[in-house]
Order: C-alpha cells, then sequence, then structure tokens
C-alpha cells in the first residue's frame, strides 16, 4: 500500500492539528500508534490532533478526528475552521458541507474575513451528552470540580464549569479526574470559565485525550451555550481563550438546541513530507 506522507500543519488560537487530505487515497488508515507518532511533540511533528479528510458522497467531504492519545473524536471546532480554510482556499468555494462523526457542519468565510462554523445544535438531555444516569444537566455535581458544572454535547461531551478565577484552578490536577468521572462513559472535555470585568469570558480547557490546549473550538461552543443556560449571559458570547478570541452565536431557530455559530481566526504553519521512522509508523494501523 502507498503510504501517504505529505501534510499541512494549522492552527486556531493555538489549538493545533496536522492535516492529511486522503480523497485521493481511500486506503490510508491512521490507527493509533500512528497518531501517537505523529502528535508526539518531540519526536513527531506535535498537533493536539489529526484531521484526515476523506471523500463523502453527502458532502465536500468527510473530516476524521484524533486526539493525541490516538483515541477518535466526534467533533473538533478549531480543526473543522481549518480545514474549512484550506479546501475553500484551494477549492474556491465560499462556503462547505463537511461531514463528521458528530454530525454534518456548515463553514463559511464571514465579512470580516474570520472563518464561521455552524456547529448544529446543542444537546442538553442526559441521555445525549451522554451521562451514565438521568439528572439535570444544568447543574451536575463532581467529586472533583469545584462548582456544579452545566453538561451538554456539541458532538463530543463537555463539562462547563463557572468559577471566581480560572487561573486559581489546579487544571492538571481536576482535569483528568473529571475526563473519566464514571458519570461519562464516553470521557467529557472539562471547560473552566469565569466573567472579566470587561464582560468577556475566560475560559481554560482540558480535552479528552489530549489534555490542556490552549483552544477548544467545540469546548467554547458549548461555554457560549452554558452562558446562556446559567443566565449569565445573552446568546451571542466572546470567550477568551489561552489562545485568544472566540464569538460563539447560540441562534434560536425555534428548536430546542438551535444552531450554535462559532467563529475565529485560522492560522498556516508549514506544510512537509514525513520521512523515516514517523512514515513508517502512519502504515501501521495497530494499536
Amino acid at each position: 500500500m502507498h503510504v501517504m506522507t505529505q501534510f499541512v500543519k494549522m492552527h486556531g488560537l493555538g489549538n493545533d492539528f496536522v492535516i492529511l487530505d486522503a480523497r485521493s487515497n481511500a486506503d490510508l488508515r491512521v490507527g493509533p500508534s500512528a497518531a501517537r507518532a505523529i502528535a508526539d511533540r518531540r519526536h513527531g511533528i506535535g498537533c493536539d490532533q489529526i484531521l484526515i479528510l476523506r471523500d463523502a458522497a453527502e458532502a465536500d467531504f468527510f473530516m476524521e478526528v484524533l486526539n493525541s492519545d490516538g483515541s477518535k473524536a466526534q467533533a473538533c471546532g478549531n480543526g473543522t475552521r481549518c480545514v474549512a480554510a484550506m479546501v475553500m482556499r484551494d477549492s474556491k468555494l465560499e462556503t462547505l458541507q463537511i461531514a463528521t462523526d458528530g454530525g454534518m457542519l456548515r463553514a463559511w468565510y464571514d465579512e470580516d474575513g474570520l472563518v464561521s462554523v455552524d456547529m448544529g445544535p446543542v444537546k442538553m438531555g442526559w441521555q445525549e451528552v451522554p451521562l451514565a444516569r438521568e439528572m439535570d444537566t444544568s447543574n451536575v455535581e463532581l467529586a472533583a470540580a469545584p462548582a456544579l458544572a452545566v453538561c451538554h454535547s456539541m458532538g463530543n461531551p463537555h463539562a462547563v464549569v463557572f468559577v471566581d478565577d480560572v487561573d486559581a484552578v489546579d487544571l492538571e490536577q481536576i482535569g483528568p479526574a473529571i475526563e473519566h468521572d464514571d458519570l461519562f462513559p464516553e470521557r467529557v472535555n472539562l471547560s473552566i470559565v469565569h466573567r472579566q470585568e470587561d464582560g468577556l469570558f475566560r475560559m481554560r480547557v482540558w480535552e479528552r485525550g489530549a489534555g490542556i490546549t490552549l483552544a477548544c473550538g467545540s469546548g467554547a461552543c458549548a461555554v457560549g451555550v452554558a452562558i446562556a443556560r446559567r443566565g449569565l449571559g445573552g446568546r451571542v458570547n466572546r470567550i477568551v481563550m489561552d489562545g485568544g478570541l472566540i464569538t460563539i452565536d447560540w441562534q434560536d431557530d425555534g428548536s430546542v438546541g438551535g444552531r450554535v455559530i462559532m467563529t475565529g481566526p485560522v492560522a498556516y504553519a508549514y506544510h512537509g513530507e514525513m520521512e523515516g521512522a514517523l512514515a513508517q509508523a502512519l502504515g501501521n494501523t495497530d494499536g
């Protein structure tokens, strides 16, 4: 089998990705060990997630998402914005339909040159998150959390915790405990948030399968929805992550979940070709 070794490195607010365009190579399969090798920041390329583009009959392409630990993710907001910018640039398209394991997403450039993605409806039922047992998802008690969490799904599970000062929270300590809490059968992404004096919301994130990242697009969407669910703000919120600012618009379309629109910048880092052990790892689909 011919092993694809070309890649593009991009990031959205420091949330960085290695992108493999496999639309012309349907045989390419990236196993967990290959994903870990690529994501390794000392011996590989280094990234938070690996994004693999594949042909799709019902969309412009399908986006497969692998975390840095080799596990699969259903959605990746910043990654969607990055691959959308790359494909729109190369194809001269102004809007895209992107299929993911978390649902169909639409992406486009806004009037300021930023990239927007319609992340679809938020899912707020306990079985939709999913949680292990029935409860009110707007006030979830977690043993390791400093306050009650708001839980919902943006195609992947999220827990949002509001605190007085996010920088006073030891995210490295509580992140793994909450990610692997028995309440979350599919693990969970954790965002801790406080409101700043300027009205912006400051957010830090622990991503399942990746750990602390500078930004998380689906996490920011989850925070925007949680702000409105808790009555701490309106439906349009500007959220400051370690990597920068993003705007979340939870639009009311008459449905329970509405539509969550995320808008922010993307950046190209470089492109290249893998060689040696890294290229060999890419051909390994074992764990």
